[in-house]
């Protein structure tokens, strides 16, 4: 690791975000731009945004006001237009102005009182060059000045060391400016055309190589044989889809026949199954699973958390009762004496099912003939996990779910290393759920609560952190004493902190109803099922991603009686929030996710199944990755070339070893 700066502090932030040498610096885009151009003030209109070019004429007083300090001075521009300014707790403002000195003056503009409402003031006049400033996602503590001024020592260093992957002759096709170049122009632009040219390359390159990269995998996949296995007859499975509860939809019939037909071909089954929360993608591995047993294999279904791997378990023994399939359930907490017996009925094949956690490919986790493996919420697993487990077998078949669920042309374009099933329809009504914006101060919080309790429902309240912080946002500790101040001991609490051993007497309690209102984090979002819980309030609601606030809201109304959610926001941008209260739809809602997230926001992209970006938004840039696959296609097909080796030599160390910190 690089020290990136003289400041401890800093480079310990920089190392919580993923940043450890100067590459990283440049490859983390602005996420957005802050325009300083100046204003002309004859085109001012009310609440515009405004950047002045002038001088103080009066002095700057100071107003006090209850809460609130008030700065005010009269500021005149080189045009010899007139404004008042008022400026809220800069109070250092009325020491360090001056009448003498020329401003650059940043603020709202008020019509009705010829007022500018101050946001910024600099000495001096912005050069023309500069009038793009760059704004980064960064932590709270992290100043953005300071991270502009890390960026422009990382370009001086590297000057001279950044090459391009993109082999010539799509430079040329394309009309690509230089990579070093690109870097530049896309921290320091001087216009909004030279972003454009930047992003042109360090998009196109990104998509290039995720492109070939898929494409080594598949080919790979196709290329792996497995051990000649009896056929499945897919109607011996008839007597189990016959005692489900309900019937199969058609989107789940379908994605069992091609499961099965996969499964039946000599080469191995890579496949993602999709579909929104609710849609009975469990079902459809259940009925998977149960074909691998008939053809005399092991299964395994692998869950990222041990409540999920639980809920499995527990699903399992109720949908296989009337058959001899014999399943064990494996954890990281399973005690050791029981652990090793497990194993050891493992190894020697008198398991049929295997459910569990990480524990499943441990190197003492051996199976007798594991023939195909499941994997819920594939995106909490890396690439080369889902490959170990998968090796433990004699090329296993592969079948992973995803409750995000994207449009199909998308996906084949996003996981082109996979085959893909789509669940579309729900096999029950689909969930009525009221969705409603409120404040974290309005009495419909409690309102909807009191609601829930009298009609014996429970309730889930989402906080987006464990721990108090100072920036504002809610804790489950505040939260936890705001209802239990109110409902007393029919509020429990869960978190990522608690011991393993708690959280499972917590979630207990819950289904058992002696808990009424669970205050947690977003650990419920997936894995877990209280039919009677009827309402969630999230607090913080924008600091989610949209993907996950429509998982989160999938906990509630399973019961097929009428949910709430209420999304607390004291921001005043809410239109973010705004989908979530027209639609239940998750593929739209999943589109929208994609299209209001900036490229190298890792955090909400991490936990929706979407690969993460540097540089590209999957919406917006669909035509980079088209135009890239196509390019990728020929870039293989012509793989002797050596003008084409090094990018391929990336996309295979790629494979093996996960993203590269360089540029």
């Amino acid at each position: 690791m690089d020290k990136l700066t003289k400041s401890p502090r800093l480079n310990a932030l920089l190392y919580e975000m993923g940043i450890y040498s100067s590459y990283d610096v440049i490859n983390r885009l602005p996420r957005r731009y802050d325009n300083f151009a100046y204003t002309k003030e004859r085109d001012l209109a009310d609440k515009d945004r405004v950047v002045l070019l002038g001088k103080l004429v009066s002095v700057p007083k100071v107003v006090p006001s209850r809460g609130v300090t008030i700065i005010t001075f009269d500021f005149m521009t080189v045009n010899k237009t007139y404004f008042k300014v008022i400026f809220f707790n800069q109070d250092y403002l009325a020491k360090n102005l001056t009448l003498d000195e020329t401003y650059s003056l940043i603020g709202v503009y008020e019509a009705k009182r010829n007022e500018i409402s101050g946001q910024r003031i600099y000495k001096g006049e912005i050069a023309k060059e500069e009038a793009l400033k760059p704004v980064y996602v960064l932590p709270h503590s992290y100043p953005n000045h300071l991270y502009v001024a890390l960026v422009k020592r990382c370009l001086k260093q590297l000057e001279g060391k950044i090459s391009s992957l993109v082999p010539y002759h799509f430079l040329n096709k394309y009309h690509l400016i230089n990579k070093e170049v690109a870097l530049k122009w896309v921290h320091q632009p001087k216009d909004q055309e030279e972003i454009h040219q930047a992003l042109r390359h360090l998009k196109y390159e990104e998509a290039l190589l995720f492109s070939i990269k898929n494409q080594l995998i598949r080919q790979n996949n196709k290329s792996l044989k497995k051990i000649k296995k009896q056929p499945i007859d897919f109607s011996l499975c008839t007597p189990l889809v016959n005692s489900l509860a309900y019937r199969l939809t058609s989107d789940q019939e379908k994605a069992c026949e091609e499961i099965i037909e996969d499964m039946n071909q000599s080469t191995l089954m890579y496949r993602l199954l999709q579909g929104d929360v609710g849609t009975g993608k469990t079902i459809v591995s259940f009925i998977a699973l149960y074909a691998n047993y008939l053809r005399g294999d092991q299964g395994v279904l692998m869950a990222p958390t041990d409540a999920l791997a639980r809920q499995h378990y527990a699903n399992a023994l109720s949908i296989f009762k009337s058959t001899k399939l014999k399943i064990a359930l494996l954890l990281g907490s399973t005690p050791a004496s029981e652990k090793k017996r497990l194993k050891e009925a493992i190894n020697e094949g008198d398991v049929d099912l295997i459910i569990g956690t990480h524990s499943l490919f441990t190197k003492d986790t051996n199976y007798a003939s594991l023939g195909l493996v499941v994997i819920d919420e594939q995106h909490r697993f890396g690439v080369n996990q889902r490959i170990a487990l998968a090796n433990k077998g004699d090329h296993a078949d592969l079948l992973m779910m995803s409750a995000t669920p994207i449009p199909r042309s998308l996906a084949l374009t996003i996981f082109g290393d996979l085959d893909i099933s789509t669940l579309y329809s729900f096999p029950n009504q689909k969930r009525d759920i009221v969705t409603k914006i409120f404040t974290s101060e309005s009495p419909k919080i409690f309102g909807a609560v009191d609601y829930a309790l009298s009609n014996d429902k429970q309730v889930y309240v989402i906080a987006p952190l464990i721990d108090f912080s100072d920036d504002g946002r809610f804790s489950t500790g505040q939260l936890y004493e705001k209802f239990a101040t109110r409902y007393g001991d029919k509020v429990g609490v869960l978190h990522g902190k608690m011991k393993q051993t708690e959280k499972e007497e917590v979630l207990q309690k819950f289904y058992d109803g002696i808990i009424k209102i669970l205050v947690s984090t977003q650990v419920v979002e997936v894995g877990i099922d209280v039919k009677n819980a009827n309402t969630m309030i999230i607090f913080d609601a924008t600091h989610f991603g949209l993907a996950s606030l429509h998982q989160l809201r999938g906990r509630i109304g399973r019961d097929g009686s009428k949910g709430y959610c209420l999304l607390i926001t004291n921001d005043e941008e809410v239109a973010k929030l705004e989908i979530l209260t027209k639609s239940e739809d998750g593929f739209k809602i999943a589109e929208e996710d994609m299209r209001q997230r900036g490229p190298g926001e890792l955090m909400g992209v991490k936990q929706s199944g979407i690969p993460d970006f540097a540089f590209l938004n999957i919406i917006d840039d669909y035509k980079i990755f088209i135009a890239a696959r196509d390019d990728a296609t020929q870039i293989l097909k012509d793989k002797e070339n050596k003008a084409y080796q090094w990018i391929i030599k990336r996309a295979n160390y790629l494979i093996r070893y996960g993203n590269i910190k360089k540029a």
